[in-house]
Order: structure tokens, then C-alpha cells, then sequence
């Protein structure tokens, strides 16, 4: 149960995985194994040496921080005489100082870890609780623990003495219930438990849990009893299976059609005007916001690029994009007419996490558009818009990126709404292409041979660039991010009106490097811009792929290969020029024999800063 549960999870940390489990009914002791690497590892180690069978367990799947990915590092690790097993998410920022003060106290340590520092600080606080009622013994050392712990974490500890309890504790790191029938969970997505329960409940900001078979109880982290949030799972474990493609990655990416039409489903009412329910600021404050920042790191960070050029021609808000690790760093001005839209596929992203909150301390009101229901960043601020993607498990992300865009979209429609900046003619207009698309990006993935065999004959390529212009330009970035991602070559992703300034350099005989080009029905002047950049680059050698409308000869002699995607109006191209570009990335490092759902040095959720 336990190994299935990591399985699923393993897209959140790849490094180690390990697994202990109680053994005897009446407290015998803990049995553990750990390996460093990818889950089979550690199936191959229990296939040779089996655990006991037993009714109370935890797992772990680690994408290192403090040490090495090393055997020795994995976790759990153990303490209090090898009678205490604890794993850990996030960083405890205070390690060195707590691992002094138990150096003194005789305590010995055989990892690099700051969690094996945490388990030992369990272990002490649970024989100093000698004056607790032993049923309670645990809770309160991880209540005692947790008090002097800083930093992100979620931490899970069983003891010997304890045959049927787990003990969790939570701040600014991912952890979910699970709540069964004679049996309960805990996991820090819910597709670790989905096979066995769809109830969920979450957790709020420094609680601890503790779960038996038959109980969950809650308090925060000094005692005081709390209370989580029940909520149900509309998805099954077949969403999180592979559905016959070779890769979660290949089939998130034909999930978008799907992914984009159920982000659109249920936000108009009969007359056709936006609703956005999940929103729960007031309306009259949206009218007063004279400035917007969205707040996003690595992929989601260019669908809030794509989003500035929507919101701020329908809305007419000056609309800035932050990378999340670098705002609250540079004295941001923000204030009370300030709405910062954060966007996180995962809703744990700990950069972006830390941003909202430092957001909101300066009065700012506070948005986040999210796909994963319950998480941390949504529930802390001042509204939420979800993206209907169902689970992704593939580390890049793709459908989610798409659905991402699609919520912005709809956001900046609602803003335009709201403040009169659209007729709503217009508006149902732009809605109604927008329902389009769905069966556009169909078209797109139903044409993907060319561009997989393309893929596949540039495999030993070293090097690619990608162009764009307008909304095109963070769709050649995000071509250039899943390049790196997944294959491991150099890629970059350039304005194409920078090209004279300095990239141009760049280009040498036989250089690939990709295109974006413009609508010739839309700003006429940036596709003549665009082709003319074009010409600039194929005369120094370049080997230029085009993504372009269909129906655009003009690029046809200026281009190696033309890659045509479906008519559509110019801000909404982004959501269709994006998709061969995953194709390419996808299929070329499947070509180079990589994993394309686990790339090195990756893990899906970022959860520490």
C-alpha cells in the first residue's frame, strides 16, 4: 500500500525512496529500507529482503536538499534507539543550531541531513513527555518538536511503542488526509491514497495530525484542538495512470483539448456574462485596482507573461510579471489597490508561497489561480481561480501550462466585465473563441507526426533557439524551458526584435532555431517584422522551423520546415503555437532515451525556497 502510494508520488522527488513499518501488535520494533535512486531501486532491495507484514507504515520519496542522494540520506531516518522512524518534506532552516544542542545531549548522527536532526529532536522530546499519558506520548514531542523547528516542513514519525498511530505535522510543505473505512491516511498529494479513498481533508497552517484506524484528530502545534477541512476527490487513480501512452508527459499533452474546455466549463451564466463563484473579493474592490502583479516561477511564470498582454489590452490595468523568488526582495511597491494574481500548478510552491504572503502584509488583495483543490496557496489568499486540469504527474508541466493561460484569460475577461472596459457583446465574442480552441489544439495534436519525426531527426543537435514576438515571445521561451527540461541541451528563447542587439551572434551554419510567427491577419506589421527576421537569420546559415497560421505562404520559402496551426485571434494563439513546440521537446528526448516524465535534478512541486 505504502510502495503504491510512492509510485504515484514519485513525480514530487526522485532522488531515494525508502519505507518503515511497526512490527508486532503490541509495539515489537520498526523494519526499514531505504535506496538512494528512482523508486525500483528500493523495490528491488525489498524483493530481496522483505519487511514484516504490518498494519502501520510511512514512505518516502526525496528530492535532496541538505545531502547528497545517497543510501544513507534517504529517508526515514530513524532515532530514540531505532524505536522512532520520521520522514520529512521541506528544510529545516535551524538545524545546525538544534544538531549543537543534541551533540551535547550524546546524541550520534549518520547522515548529512537536517532531517535526521528533526528526528532526533522527536526522539529527545518524546523521553523527556514522560509525565503524557502514553497514547498521547507522540503528539505532544511532535508538538514540542515542532514549537522549536524553523523553517518548511511536513513531518511524519511513527514509534514502536505505538503500533497503530502516525503523527504528522505541517507548515508551509504539503500534507493531505485521507479518511477510510477502518483505515486513514496521509500523504502530501491525494493521489497517494486515491486508490483506497476519495474523502479528503485539509490541513491548515501549523497543525498536527495524528491518525489511528479508526480516528483523526487535530491540533496545532501547541496543543490547542483544530479542525481541517473535508472536502471529496472528483478524480480517480485512472486519471493518474499512463492511459496507453508511452509517457504521463505524451498523454498530459493530449489532455489539453480536454484540460482547456473543463477550465472554460461553468463560468457563464444564462445571459452569458462571466461568473468566477471561486472569487471572493469584492467586486467593488476589483473596480478599484490600478495595478497588477502576477507572481510565478519557471513554466507558470511565462503563462503569466501571455496573461499581461491579454489583461492589461482588455482591461487596460498596468500589469507587471514577477518571478516569485525575486519580489519580495527588491521593496516591491504594492498597496491596498494592488491585486497580485499568483499562478502554481501544485499550490505548494514556496517561492510563490512566501511572495502571496508578503503581498498581503502589504495590503495587497491577493488571487491565485491553481490546480490542485485545498493546497496552501489558495486557501491563503483572497480568492481563487482553479484550472480544471485533472492530475499532473509529468515534472514539466504542459496541460497544466495551457490551463493556466485559459484562467487568466478568463480573468481579465471577468476584469473587463466588472470595470466596463468591454462591450459585452465583445466579451461573449472572446468567449466564444475561446470555446473554440479546444477542438483547435485537437487539430494541432492530430498533425504531430511532423513534427515528432522532426524531433527525432534532430536528436544529436547541441543546440536550438527559439524566436517569437507580442504573445509569441513567452511561447518561445517556454519552447526553450521544456528543451532544457527534458532533453539537457542548450536552448534559449529570445524577443525576435532583440535578435540585432546581441543574439544574432548566435546564428551559425546549420544553428536550428525555431519560430513564432504572427498572424498575417492580425498585426500585420509584426508578421512582416517577423518574416523579415526570419531572412536575417536563414541568410547566416540558420535552419529555420516555423510555427505559423494556416494559410500563411509568406513563410513557406524562408523556412526548412513549416509546422501550420489553426486560424485564431492573435492573444489566444499562444494556446495552440505552444503545442508543437512540447511535441518537439518531448519526442527528442525520448529519441536521446531520456525520461521524459522524471528529468534530472527535477522534482514536480518546489516546496523549499
Amino acid at each position: 500500500m505504502v510502495l503504491e502510494g510512492l509510485r504515484r508520488l514519485e513525480y514530487r522527488g526522485y532522488d531515494s525512496a525508502g519505507v518503515a513499518v511497526l512490527t508486532g501488535a503490541d509495539g515489537g520494533g520498526i523494519a526499514s529500507a531505504k535506496k538512494a535512486g528512482k523508486l525500483s531501486n528500493l523495490l528491488g532491495e525489498l524483493e530481496q529482503h522483505p519487511l514484516p507484514n504490518s498494519r502501520t507504515g510511512i514512505g518516502h520519496t526525496r528530492w535532496a536538499t541538505h545531502g547528497g542522494p545517497t543510501d544513507v540520506n534517504a529517508h526515514p531516518h530513524l532515532a530514540d534507539d531505532d524505536r522512532l522512524a520520521l520522514i520529512h518534506n521541506g528544510i529545516i532552516e535551524n538545524f545546525s543550531e538544534l544538531k549543537s544542542v543534541l551533540l551535547e545531549k550524546g546524541v550520534t548522527f549518520r547522515s548529512a541531513t537536517d532531517t535526521e536532526v528533526a528526528a532526533a529532536l522527536l526522539g529527545d522530546e518524546y523521553q523527556a513527555a514522560v509525565d503524557v499519558p502514553a497514547a498521547q506520548r507522540l503528539t505532544v514531542a511532535m508538538q514540542r518538536a515542532c514549537q522549536k523547528l524553523e523553517g518548511a516542513f511536513t513531518l511524519l514519525a511513527i514509534h514502536a511503542d505505538l503500533p497503530d498511530v502516525v503523527v504528522a505535522a505541517r507548515r508551509n510543505s504539503p500534507l493531505v488526509v485521507g479518511l477510510g473505512e477502518g483505515e486513514n491516511f496521509l500523504g502530501s498529494d491525494v493521489s497517494g491514497f486515491i486508490d483506497y479513498t476519495r474523502r479528503a481533508v485539509e490541513l491548515g497552517q501549523d497543525q498536527i495530525v495524528t491518525i489511528t484506524p479508526d480516528a483523526v484528530e487535530i491540533t496545532d502545534f501547541f496543543g490547542a484542538p483544530a479542525e481541517g477541512k473535508e472536502y471529496q476527490v472528483d478524480w480517480d487513480a485512472a486519471a493518474a495512470e499512463k492511459d496507453g501512452f508511452p509517457s504521463f508527459m505524451e498523454k498530459e499533452i493530449h489532455e489539453q483539448p480536454r484540460a482547456v474546455a473543463e477550465t472554460l466549463l461553468g463560468r457563464t451564466d444564462a445571459e452569458g456574462r462571466l461568473v468566477l463563484d471561486e472569487l471572493r473579493i469584492d467586486p467593488e474592490q476589483l473596480k478599484q485596482v490600478n495595478k497588477i502583479i502576477v507572481l510565478a516561477c519557471g513554466t507558470s511564470a511565462y503563462a503569466g507573461q501571455v496573461a499581461k498582454y491579454a489583461i492589461e489590452h482588455w482591461c487596460r490595468i498596468p500589469t507587471e510579471v514577477e518571478l516569485s523568488h525575486e519580489f519580495r526582495y527588491r521593496d516591491p511597491i504594492v498597496d491596498s489597490n494592488t491585486l497580485v494574481i499568483s499562478i502554481s500548478q501544485s499550490g505548494e510552491t514556496m517561492d510563490t508561497l512566501m511572495a502571496v504572503r508578503y503581498a498581503r502584509e502589504q495590503g495587497a488583495k491577493t488571487l491565485a489561480i491553481c490546480n490542485t483543490n485545498g493546497s496552501t496557496i489558495p486557501r491563503e489568499s483572497d480568492a481563487v481561480l482553479y484550472t480544471h486540469a485533472g492530475p499532473e504527474i509529468a515534472v514539466a508541466s504542459t496541460k497544466a501550462f495551457l490551463a493556466q493561460i485559459t484562467a487568466a484569460y478568463l480573468l481579465g475577461l471577468y476584469l473587463a466585465q466588472l470595470r466596463g472596459n468591454k462591450f459585452q457583446g465583445e466579451i461573449k465574442d472572446l468567449l466564444a473563441d475561446l470555446h473554440k480552441t479546444p477542438d483547435k489544439i485537437q487539430s494541432v495534436l492530430d498533425n504531430e507526426q511532423q513534427i515528432r519525426d522532426l524531433a527525432v531527426a534532430m536528436k544529436d543537435t547541441k543546440s536550438v533557439l527559439f524566436l517569437g514576438r507580442h504573445v509569441g515571445f513567452p511561447v518561445a521561451m517556454e519552447g526553450a524551458l521544456k528543451l532544457k527540461e527534458l532533453a539537457y541541451i542548450h536552448a534559449e528563447g529570445f524577443a525576435a526584435g532583440e535578435l540585432k542587439h546581441g543574439p544574432i551572434a548566435l546564428i551559425e551554419e546549420g544553428q536550428p532555431v525555431f519560430v513564432v510567427v504572427p498572424s498575417p491577419n492580425g498585426r500585420d506589421s509584426l508578421h512582416a517584422k517577423v518574416v523579415s527576421n526570419i531572412q536575417e537569420i536563414r541568410a547566416r546559415g540558420a535552419k529555420t522551423i516555423v510555427i505559423a497560421e494556416e494559410g500563411d505562404e509568406a513563410v513557406r520559402e524562408f523556412a526548412e520546415q513549416v509546422f501550420y496551426i489553426p486560424a485564431t485571434p492573435t492573444l489566444l494563439a499562444p494556446l495552440l503555437t505552444t503545442v508543437p513546440l512540447q511535441i518537439f521537446a518531448c519526442a527528442l528526448a525520448s529519441a536521446k532515451g531520456y525520461d521524459v516524465d522524471q528529468p534530472r535534478n527535477l522534482a514536480k512541486s518546489v516546496t523549499v525556497e
